[in-house]
């Protein structure tokens, strides 16, 4: 089942770092449903805690990083700019991959996707179910922490999935657009499905929001 949920408030995403100096602050964006919206499938504790506790954190943690980048800039401080990177990477590229999330997520969803996305996914993965089953193996895969993603390869004009470990975020780590990001932290269902990460990728299938994945497949293509 197909259903149009879109967030109420856009997020500016990382800037190009020579524009720190007139940025304006990242926010945490509206989840575009209630914290119990997604259940039985995802629990409204794990949503308020993943939601206004962990994004929350990227967000607060990528302004702070910013500000001390910008004084490094400003100062010419080379040496402090470069240590500043993995923290830079970390809480913006959580910043970026949970702002995706939310809105890869709604209520009524799960089915199946239509129209030129399926037949995308048809023609790189063979099927559905193949591909289904694909991006579940390579997200239950994920060694510690990290996503599973399905991502567009703009040089190709393919579908492909892949893996990211920790926030690293898709495009920035692999150069692929994302287009649907599956969350394997523990932080996203432990409280739920303890650590049967299995049991959490089955259940998630019921809440896929394909028409905003299908939304990020026409925008990519054009």
């Amino acid at each position: 089942m197909l259903c149009r949920v879109m967030s109420r408030r856009t997020s500016k995403l990382v800037p190009a770092l020579g524009c720190l100096g007139s940025r304006q602050k990242h926010s945490l964006p509206d989840l575009p449903y209630d914290y119990g919206a997604l259940e039985p499938h995802i629990n409204a504790q794990i949503m308020q805690l993943h939601h206004s506790k962990h994004h929350a954190t990227y967000v607060n943690n990528l302004n702070a990083t910013e500000e001390k980048y910008k004084e490094a800039l400003a100062k010419g401080d080379v040496t402090s700019q470069v240590a500043l990177q993995p923290a830079l990477r970390f809480n913006g590229g959580g910043h970026i991959n949970h702002t995706i999330f939310w809105t890869n997520l709604c209520p009524n969803g799960g089915g199946e996707p239509k129209g030129e996305l399926m037949e995308a996914i048809k023609r790189d993965f063979g099927s559905f179910e193949k591909f289904k089953e694909k991006l579940t193996a390579v997200s239950v895969g994920v060694q510690g922490s990290g996503w599973g993603w399905l991502g567009f390869n703009k040089e190709q004009g393919r579908l492909q999935i892949a893996a990211c470990s920790n926030q690293d975020p898709l495009q920035g780590t692999t150069g692929l657009i994302p287009l649907l990001g599956i969350d394997v932290w523990e932080h996203a269902y432990y409280l739920q499905y303890k650590n049967v990460r299995p049991d959490y990728l089955k259940a998630i299938w019921n809440v896929i929001n394909w028409e905003n994945v299908t939304e990020r497949y026409s925008a990519c293509k054009k």
